[in-house]
């Protein structure tokens, strides 16, 4: 009789010891268990060798130079417009009031961007008034403009640098409302909205697209502001010069400093937001200064 042979060794997942498996990554030869493979053009490859050949491909880059999102969704304007609306729900529940939020809210006294108040040490107006909104026709209204021009800018410019411009464009208007409106009254997100506009024109001229469609939305916005009493002209004014200037640092100062990687590139962006933030807080603080 034939000595009995000896039993093979089971097989076991790579990373899954206790999983016997008669399956392996075509790529790399390592035993895997169904779990830990995925199918390929030819055969399937475990899970370590996709990350791998993730982490070694060049990430995909938009016209600003940020990395693209895996995924297209607008995070960042949806959560803006969520900001906006919760705010919104506050003031309203506390004033009892869908059209006049702003009476017998708490929240609204104490955010509506009022400069001598900011003088007196309330920084925290110079933002918050940006999420506070007179009604909801006010609010519908923002909401609306910001969901249009902010999910495109926001796929350009990248989530990081979007939120950034957005930011900046509200410091902006707070700083034109410092300087040129002291006595007045003014809360919305129309300096950061009217930022944006400012951002995709410049958006629209770096991809060599007609801006004119924008140019002629912002003509007759700024006739607006400056036709009908009590709309925050010089706040919606210094929103679109803040948000302009911010996109131009990055669309186009590279280019101008002439950067020539990428990496130089995106420094000289971050570096010209950085310096427009601190512009924007210095302006609001100078005229914080002089306040009576």
């Amino acid at each position: 009789m034939n000595p009995e042979q000896p039993a093979q060794p089971v097989q076991v997942c790579i990373r899954h010891t206790d999983r016997p498996t008669g399956l392996a990554c075509t790529r790399c030869g390592r035993p895997a268990c169904p779990e830990c493979l995925r199918p390929a053009s030819v055969g399937q490859h475990c899970v370590d060798c996709i990350r791998a050949d993730q982490r070694s491909t060049p990430r995909v880059r938009t016209a600003s130079g940020s990395v693209a999102a895996r995924t297209a969704a607008p995070f960042v304007t949806y959560t803006l417009i969520a900001l906006n609306i919760v705010v919104y729900a506050i003031t309203a529940a506390q004033s009892g009031s869908l059209m006049q939020n702003e009476r017998g809210s708490a929240l609204f006294v104490d955010w509506v961007m009022y400069p001598p108040a900011v003088a007196a040490g309330e920084w925290f107006r110079v933002v918050g008034s940006g999420f506070l909104h007179y009604g909801v026709i006010h609010l519908l209204l923002n909401m609306f403009a910001l969901y249009i021009v902010g999910r495109d800018i926001e796929l350009v410019l990248g989530r990081s640098r979007y939120l950034a411009v957005y930011l900046i464009s509200l410091l902006g208007g707070s700083a034109a409302m410092m300087l040129l409106a002291q006595n007045s009254l003014t809360a919305g997100a129309s300096g950061a909205v009217y930022g944006l506009f400012g951002a995709i024109t410049v958006i629209l001229i770096r991809l060599r697209q007609s801006p004119n469609s924008m140019l002629i939305l912002i003509g007759i916005n700024v006739f607006i502001s400056f036709s009908l009493p009590g709309i925050s002209l010089w706040g919606h004014l210094g929103g679109l010069a803040a948000g302009t200037l911010a996109t131009l640092g990055i669309m186009f100062l590279p280019q101008w400093v002439r950067a020539r990687t990428p990496e130089k590139a995106r420094m000289v962006g971050v570096i010209s937001l950085a310096a427009l933030a601190v512009a924007a807080v210095a302006v609001i603080g100078l005229a914080a200064v002089t306040l009576p």
